[in-house]
């Protein structure tokens, strides 16, 4: 059993190297639609599992006609002992345009990092190779088969990479993403699904002054269908709908023909959230203005990641390594789903939560606490090693 203060020893060594890498990955535009960027990311991987000794295979995305291309996807695998078989899961893209990385530069104050990516998670994926290395220099890292899938459409809902990790994460003992610790420190036990909708309703159009009876609102069959959806707030804890956006017509003198609704349903646990996709297509059969049709379509972003026997087994090991590093953590639950739900949704035993600590992701404050690295660096060595032992 590797020593934890070892780990973090070898990760303190490393700060520096750790730092430059983070500042050379953020200061790259790697959007989830613009590949060139994604790809010099997968490039900087494929390097660092090559430099490690790591098998590496690399997928190009082809997209179907008509979809927008997407970077490539990377996985390295390495290990051939009897020990766990443990699956770390890092998304290369973020949600950023081009040009972000310009206007905003890798910068610190103290010891937080800016930038986009910094920690939604360009300091995770790193953390997943610091993490191998740290054991290998103690020798455990031949104990187990660890495989490090670097994903490079997380942020668009893993459309690319998702049947991967559905396929490799069933060959695993364990699973481990690395987005970042919250705030506070607590490693991610368990997730909302996510399902998205996007309504068309189609109506009949008529000059609004000489005879709107001729009409049919699509826009005033969009506005019931709102209030009906965000009536479904507060049916089930913890599940939330929401009309993010809404649009229709084309001039005030016209009854409008059309109008377009596109909708999130998030849900903590499997039932509430099967109920709730049943209400809303019940809602949408609904005819509250005659004449107007409603064309729903669904789209499953990600399974609840329920905390599981499994998942809160890893969660007791986190915690209980934490302690030997002088670590108060604690687990928690989020409404932001990532690949955990996926692998968690495959039935194997998964925990996130475990980069370094940071927040605000998506926005322009995005930070990361470098001061944070090591420590967590240690913690996710740990648990690779001790994987086994749950």
């Amino acid at each position: 059993m590797a020593d934890v203060r070892e780990l973090q020893a070898f990760a303190e060594s490393r700060q520096a190297s750790f730092t430059e890498e983070l500042r050379t990955m953020v200061d790259i535009d790697c959007g989830s639609y613009t590949p060139a960027g994604v790809n010099a990311i997968a490039d900087r991987c494929e390097r660092r599992f090559v430099q490690d000794g790591w098998l590496v295979e690399r997928r190009q995305h082809v997209p179907p006609d008509g979809e927008p291309q997407l970077g490539d996807l990377v996985i390295g695998r390495t290990g051939s002992g009897d020990g766990s078989r443990v699956l770390l899961i890092g998304h290369m893209d973020t949600v950023f345009d081009e040009g972000t990385a310009a206007a905003r530069p890798f910068r610190t104050v103290g010891t937080l990092a800016y930038g986009p990516g910094t920690s939604d998670m360009k300091g995770g994926l790193l953390a997943g190779f610091e993490a191998v290395e740290a054991l290998r220099q103690t020798g455990a890292d031949s104990e187990h088969t660890i495989t490090y899938i670097c994903n490079p459409d997380e942020e668009i809902g893993s459309p690319f990479s998702g049947p991967a990790i559905r396929e490799l994460a069933v060959e695993h003992d364990v699973v481990f993403v690395l987005e970042s610790a919250r705030a506070n420190g607590a490693v991610v036990s368990a997730r909302k699904g996510v399902t998205d909708y996007a309504i068309e309703l189609r109506g009949r159009s008529a000059h609004a002054g000489v005879e709107p009876e001729k009409g049919a609102s699509a826009v005033l069959a969009a506005a019931h269908l709102t209030v009906a959806l965000h009536a479904l707030n507060g049916r089930w804890p913890g599940v939330t709908v929401n009309v993010g956006v809404a649009g229709g017509g084309t001039r005030t003198n016209v009854v409008p023909e059309r109008a377009d609704l596109h909708v999130d349903l998030r849900s903590p646990d499997e039932d509430s959230m099967r109920e709730a996709e049943e209400a809303i297509r019940a809602a949408c059969l609904e005819s509250v203005v005659p004449g107007v049709e409603v064309v729903l379509r669904e789209h499953g972003w990600h399974r609840p990641m329920e905390r599981s026997g499994g998942g809160g087994a890893l969660a007791e090991l986190a915690i209980m390594i934490g302690k030997e590093l002088g670590l108060e953590l604690s687990e928690t639950a989020t409404g932001g789903a990532s690949d955990a739900n996926t692998t968690s949704a495959a039935g194997v035993p998964t925990l996130d939560g475990l980069g370094p600590v940071g927040g605000d992701a998506h926005a322009d404050g995005e930070w990361l606490d470098l001061s944070s690295v090591p420590v967590r660096v240690a913690l996710l060595a740990a648990l690779i090693d001790r994987a086994g032992d749950r």
